[in-house]
């Protein structure tokens, strides 16, 4: 990472701003990406990387953790600046460019596309005892290597897609996997719930529903936990290795709040060329409105296109808004 001034900063790591990343560097501007996150991805590797994807043009289907390995090969080419684990806390505009100023420095840059999807996000806890004593020892919200669980006692937590995707993942690794919800009313997609039903059926892991942790227990890590029925209020003890609280994440636009941008709730109002009420600032995807607006992968990669179009022209009067077809693009001439 450096403090050299880029060309486009881009806010948001997932695939409207890895595709905006991409088109920059084909567009011949020099970009850098800054994401909270531990990886690009966003909510692809994030919160549903085992799921597949049917709408992204070209592919009939891809897991999303493909998806996103694929994106970010397709934006590195071009050598971009990554920042990750890094939060913006302030635009701070500055004559013909912007100071941002994130909580891992300064990061100069003549131009901004805001991609940051829904804001950052923060996982949901379980207010139980034990939750804190035993962070990062045994209990997590994500998961970074599947191969961390293998021959472990899992317990899964959530009636989401990010449970069930890891529960039907990850029950060939552990060596017992035991997938615990509040309810019987799953908000997983109905295929995923079919196959993970499925593998309970065939006892390759174990789903029980109306059961919720009250307590964790442990020496110096997790070894297990106290389980209560939520109808017969009947309390046993499990013992467990490992505990996957996947029960969703609070997303937060945080600091974008606080930029001077015009906003209509949680969003971004842009027009349609991308552009906010901040000149040289745009905003792509999930995180911005306007009239006819839908939140579709899809849709934000045609966005961000036409976000870092405009915004290479803000930086550069004299190059076009319209770069071509990129079959005609200097960028990957080889001779």
């Amino acid at each position: 990472m450096s403090s050299d001034i880029t060309d486009i900063t881009i806010i948001g790591g997932g695939p409207t701003g890895l595709y905006g990343l991409f088109y920059a560097g084909m567009r011949g501007v020099s970009a850098r990406v800054i994401d909270v996150l531990p990886e690009l991805g966003g909510q692809l590797t994030a919160l549903y990387p085992e799921k597949d994807v049917f709408d992204v043009a070209g592919f009939p289907r891809i897991l999303a953790k493909d998806l996103a390995r694929d994106l970010v090969t397709q934006a590195m080419q071009f050598d971009p600046e990554v920042c990750l684990e890094e939060r913006v806390l302030e635009l701070n505009p500055a004559g013909d460019m912007f100071d941002l100023r994130t909580d891992g420095g300064e990061r100069p840059t003549r131009a901004v596309v805001i991609a940051a999807g829904k804001g950052a996000f923060k996982s949901r806890t379980l207010e139980v005892s034990g939750w804190d004593t035993f962070w990062k020892r045994g209990v997590a919200t994500h998961v970074r290597d599947p191969e961390a669980y293998r021959d472990r006692r899992v317990l899964v937590v959530g009636g989401g897609d990010s449970a069930f995707d890891w529960s039907w993942a990850l029950r060939e690794i552990a060596a017992e996997l035991t997938h615990i919800h509040r309810s019987d009313r799953f908000r997983a997609h109905e295929r995923t719930v079919s196959q993970v039903l499925g593998a309970d059926e065939r006892g390759e892991l174990r789903l029980r529903a109306f059961h919720e942790v009250t307590e964790i227990h442990g020496g110096s890590h997790v070894e297990g936990v106290t389980l209560v029925h939520s109808k017969t209020k009947e309390s046993e003890r499990l013992d467990v290795d490992d505990i996957l609280a996947l029960i969703g994440f609070v997303p937060n636009i945080g600091a974008i709040a606080e930029w001077g941008l015009e906003l209509e709730g949680n969003a971004i109002r842009v027009d349609s060329r991308m552009r906010t009420n901040i000149p040289g600032v745009y905003g792509a995807g999930d995180i911005v409105t306007y009239e006819g607006k839908l939140e579709l992968i899809s849709t934000g990669f045609g966005e961000a296109a036409i976000a870092v179009n405009n915004a290479v022209h803000h930086i550069d009067p004299s190059a076009k808004v319209d770069p071509g077809h990129s079959t005609s693009s200097k960028a990957f001439k080889t001779g």
